[in-house]
């Protein structure tokens, strides 16, 4: 059985719904015989640099603001915009990514699209949600379905702003988010044991341990 780590990044802010859904990603990783997951605040991304780096999937969670990810988070990838962006140190590592608004839209999808093409921007491999969404189901079982807010690209989650966990996100959009950090881990593991098998025709991914230099660090060495 082929082992994976899974890291899920997020910013959570505000009533910690972003960070429920990020604890729920990790539960459904933690499914997967052999998945461990690793949850890191994107505040304390400097203490898991070399998780990161070596980690086969990497989930992406920010709460909606605006109707794009937060700004704290937007500050983390950024980051990567440097070593990891020019050396394409995470290239075809698994991506996916989640969020969560107050209202049903909010938005949401301009959120996941920007998480989106952050992963793609690094080379990675993204996952979407493999569930139908709940508003296929009947008009009495909809909203406590899962994928009830119909995403597919990733989470999608519904927090109303006057609550906090454990009571928003509801269960539902929980275990919706469970059973995907189950999914990702699924097909990170299947993709592991298929690159020992069948290796790369191009040279592996660089891989550096340590806090990643910035591209304006990257720049000024040159």
């Amino acid at each position: 059985m082929t082992d994976v780590d899974v890291a899920v990044v997020f910013h959570s802010a505000y009533r910690g719904s972003t960070r429920a859904l990020a604890e729920a990603v990790a539960r459904g990783v933690a499914m997967v015989e052999g998945a461990t997951a690793l949850l890191v605040p994107v505040e304390q991304v400097d203490d898991h640099w070399d998780r990161l780096h070596a980690a086969d999937a990497v989930v992406l969670g920010s709460p909606t603001y605006i109707g794009s990810v937060s700004a704290v988070f937007k500050t983390f990838v950024e980051r990567l915009a440097g070593d990891v962006w020019r050396e394409r140190m995470w290239l075809n590592k698994v991506a996916s990514g989640f969020t969560v608004s107050a209202g049903p839209s909010g938005d949401k999808l301009n959120a996941l699209q920007d998480l989106a093409v952050f992963a793609a921007q690094l080379g990675m491999i993204w996952v979407p949600v493999r569930h139908v969404g709940g508003h296929y189901a009947t008009s009495t079982s909809m909203e406590t379905a899962l994928n009830r807010m119909g995403g597919y690209l990733g989470v999608m989650a519904q927090a109303d702003i006057d609550r906090r966990p454990p009571d928003a996100p509801p269960a539902n959009d929980l275990r919706t988010a469970e059973l995907h950090g189950q999914h990702v881990a699924s097909v990170a593991r299947q993709l592991a044991a298929g690159r020992a098998k069948h290796p790369s025709p191009y040279p592996d991914r660089c891989v550096r341990p340590g806090v990643p230099a910035t591209l304006w660090e990257v720049l000024l060495a040159e």
